[in-house]
């Protein structure tokens, strides 16, 4: 009889730490989607900086005068 308390004590410890990793795991599961989520909107950001300036030096490559050498 003590021994199925015990049992049942031990599944009960268990079945609270499952939970609290749970519950952390889940809420730093939707941190690291938020990050995520920010990130990529910084690469679109940067990728379209990028895409801006790269056609600013075409234009100014294209203004330089030819070489006559």
């Amino acid at each position: 009889m003590a021994s199925d308390f015990s049992e049942l004590a031990g599944l009960e410890q268990k079945l609270a730490t499952l939970l609290a990793d749970y519950v952390r795991l889940r809420a730093e599961n939707e941190s690291l989607k938020r990050e995520l989520g920010r990130s990529m909107e910084q690469n679109r950001s940067l990728n379209s900086r990028i895409a801006a300036a790269s056609a600013r030096l075409d234009s100014l490559l294209q203004q330089l005068p030819e070489s006559t050498s």
